[in-house]
């Protein structure tokens, strides 16, 4: 789903920029009351995982693969506003280090793949938390559905972006089905992951899934011979709470091996959106990358000649660059939280 430059025009490209900007803006702000002591140390260990997971390409039809776009993973582990920019540091990383998806259309991959993803995709899911039991295997289901729902919505909407700036003359009818058909596909993919991984963490640390801190039911006192909920118990202090530096290293780990080895086993097909820009026309105008000459395009490194030591690395190097740009975002915008709550002195 990244687009690359010459696919949409100046003013479109410059009128997602702001919605973008506008997004994570918002975003930044809406991330301080999301980001606590559970969420802050593995925001941008989502925003690695993410990264690594983009780069195995799964078959998903004659010719063509997809990937995970990782919105509805990011809201549901740790919450929809963090999850814009967990997707959106990644999207900035790919298009500055490894020339995956265009500079100029970096406001439509924003726009297109973390906020639509992710506001959708938590959209349902809460819908979904609401009316199911409130189990662990709710939330793996909500997760499931949010997942599959949240890909061919990405693309209805960049079908709709492409029909306002779109550079090639198309019937965008034909685009819209051709783009819906195979992400739903691709979308079927996504919730796989999702779910899996999801249900992972549910299983062995639900504290530390935004989505799921609702899940234990309340207890019920009868008194005088009815059924009341009975008084919240004392949070545990947080210094008592099991170490997140586990899940961490776990969690890092596991993206280190998806993207320095298992993603030499990636599918070489086409992703959905490049197999029907072709199919269709609309890559006539696709122009090269600003940095198509980085030292890390396309996911291998320079003067390294061994392709699969060649990728192995620059996956390595993406997730550790990825990992520190999203730790060191998160950091800040939870240190500007700290900040804000912290007792004023008003004495004089």
């Amino acid at each position: 789903m990244h687009v690359p430059d010459g696919f949409i025009d100046a003013p479109t490209s410059a009128a997602t920029g702001l919605i973008a900007a506008g997004a994570v803006a918002v975003s930044l702000r809406g991330a301080r009351r999301e980001l606590d002591e559970r969420t802050a140390p593995l925001a941008g260990l989502v925003a690695a995982f993410i990264f690594a997971v983009q780069m195995l390409n799964f078959p998903v039809a004659a010719g063509t693969s997809g990937h995970l776009l990782g919105g509805a993973l990011a809201a549901i582990l740790v919450g929809p506003y963090t999850g814009v920019l967990c997707v959106s540091v990644v999207l900035l990383m790919q298009g500055v280090l490894f020339a995956d998806g265009g500079l100029t259309a970096l406001g439509v991959n924003i726009t297109d793949m973390a906020v639509v993803t992710t506001v959708v995709a938590y959209a349902v899911f809460r819908g979904l938390v609401k009316v199911l039991p409130r189990t662990r295997r709710s939330v793996t289901a909500a997760t499931f559905v949010a997942a599959l729902v949240s890909v061919p919505a990405s693309a209805l909407v960049f079908t709709l972006i492409y029909a306002i700036g779109g550079t090639t003359d198309v019937a965008i009818g034909k685009v819209a089905t051709a783009m819906v058909g195979v992400h739903v596909l691709i979308g079927i993919g996504e919730a796989v992951i999702t779910a899996l991984t999801v249900g992972a963490v549910v299983a062995v640390r639900p504290d530390l899934v935004y989505g799921a801190r609702d899940l234990r039911q309340k207890l019920k006192l009868r008194v005088g011979g009815e059924l009341v909920d009975a008084p919240d118990a004392e949070p545990v202090p947080v210094a008592a709470r099991a170490s997140h530096r586990g899940v961490w290293i776990a969690g890092l780990v596991t993206s280190l091996v998806l993207a320095g080895f298992v993603s030499f086993y990636a599918s070489s097909s086409p992703d959905g959106l490049e197999k029907v820009a072709a199919d269709h026309g609309i890559d006539k105008k696709a122009e090269d990358h600003a940095i198509a000459d980085s030292p890390l395009a396309d996911y291998g490194v320079r003067d390294v000649e061994d392709a699969r030591l060649s990728g192995g690395l620059a996956g390595v190097i993406g997730v550790g660059v990825t990992v520190v740009a999203g730790s060191t975002v998160f950091w800040a915008v939870r240190r500007r939280r700290t900040g804000d709550t912290s007792p004023v002195n008003t004495g004089v």
